[in-house]
């Protein structure tokens, strides 16, 4: 049954949080190795000197010449090796309260957005993040460290659902520029992407041209597999920007505006973030720990290319 009701929310954020650490702590040991930090970490471009080869470290950074020399592998170091910083964008829109199945498109949002964090403090990197609301916006800056990431994590799943409703949020962008250190990671987190928000006749929100030359940017989007394949069956269901109830017949005319809406949506997603290896669509079905990794396969695969 579709819901377009406030979410029931995550329950207790700092449990589920705790749940979730084993199975990211699993992936980063286990299947992802060294690939979060080979995708995400900035390298300083200052050559220091050569040290042996760790577990995790770079392999781009392999210095072969020494390693043939010495029999065993040796890796470049460079002056300045920079920490990551991400900043999350979680863009809170009362359409992400919808979902035909058990969960929400928000519940699955906010819980891939405590994957990332905890991604993060697991590598020893810095964590922020915006939380952009109808009732206003919520600012934190990035910290470093198991325990005050935790915290972060759990005021971001923490937070009140926005009113069925109330209007779409707009992020701070101009605001963003100035948030983080430059060639942080910055990640969109939300529903329709806000390029088609932005000011009349624009492609893309105020000031996006400045956050890609400033960080490297990202889009995570969340689908409901209703979005994906209009429901074959005819069904009754609740417009809360109209107050009534509507119903879907499947009509050639509803199948016409649902397809149209699908285009539209994704010219808004390519424009926004053009390199395929920049965004993430998942929906609300998916394993959130699986559609990360695949994620970050993807990206080292590129770079091994």
């Amino acid at each position: 049954m579709a819901t377009t009701s406030p979410s029931p929310g995550l329950g207790n954020p700092l449990a589920l949080l705790r749940r979730l650490e084993w199975r990211v702590r699993h992936a980063v040991e286990n299947v992802l190795s060294g690939e979060y930090r080979s995708a995400f970490r900035g390298r300083g471009m200052e050559f220091d000197q050569v040290v042996k080869y760790e577990f995790g470290d770079d392999v781009r950074d392999i210095d072969w010449n020494v390693t043939a020399r010495l029999g065993e592998p040796y890796r470049k170091k460079f002056v300045e090796e920079r920490e990551v910083t991400l900043l999350l964008v979680f863009e809170d829109s009362p359409s992400l309260l919808f979902g035909s199945g058990a969960q929400s498109k928000r519940e699955a949002l906010l819980e891939i957005a405590g994957l990332v964090m905890l991604l993060g403090a697991v590598n020893r990197d810095r964590v922020g993040f915006v939380h952009a609301a109808p009732g206003g916006t919520l600012v934190r800056e990035p910290v470093r460290g198991r325990g005050r990431i935790m915290h972060l994590a759990a005021s971001l799943l923490s937070r009140p659902a926005p009113e069925p409703t109330a209007a779409a949020p707009v992020p701070p962008w101009s605001f963003l520029a100035r948030a983080a250190p430059k060639h942080s990671i910055l990640i969109w987190l939300g529903d329709f992407p806000p390029a088609a928000r932005g000011p009349s006749g624009a492609t893309q929100p105020e000031g996006w041209a400045v956050l890609r030359r400033r960080y490297q940017t990202m889009g995570f989007r969340v689908d409901d597999p209703w979005e994906r394949e209009f429901p074959a069956a005819r069904m009754a269901a609740y417009d809360p920007a109209a107050g009534r109830l509507v119903t879907l017949d499947g009509g050639s005319a509803e199948r016409a505006a649902h397809a149209a809406w699908v285009r539209e949506r994704e010219a808004a997603w390519l424009d926004l973030f053009p390199d395929q290896l920049s965004r993430l669509a998942f929906t609300t079905g998916e394993n959130r720990l699986d559609a990360l990794v695949r994620f970050f396969h993807a990206r080292m695969r590129a770079g091994r290319g």
